[in-house]
């Protein structure tokens, strides 16, 4: 499992590492473009089993870890995906992984 840390506050949230590398691309590339945008995710059973979000923007440090050290192969319709969910009004929201 891969982590992304966020904010001075040290929030760490865990993700599958193939799942993590596909968010890391559309968050790098739509703070690149200085586009603030919200990010919302299932929570594990373990801490609640709800649902939590955050704002994502360039000035909150980032921080991406990865157990393994070769990265996983991208899907680019998954990342597609992703970006449509990313630009939409609700957010940045993980979808299912498109066979391709």
């Amino acid at each position: 499992m891969g982590t992304l840390v966020y904010g001075n506050a040290n929030l760490e949230i865990e993700f599958d590492d193939r799942v993590l590398a596909h968010l890391q691309a559309v968050i790098v590339a739509k703070l690149r473009r200085d586009e603030g945008f919200l990010f919302s995710w299932k929570d594990a059973p373990g801490v609640g089993d709800g649902r939590s979000c955050i704002w994502m923007h360039r000035s909150i440090p980032l921080y991406f870890k990865y157990p393994e050290s070769q990265p996983p192969a991208v899907n680019r319709l998954w990342l597609e995906a992703l970006t449509v969910s990313a630009n939409s009004p609700g957010g940045l929201r993980i979808v299912e992984e498109p066979e391709g």
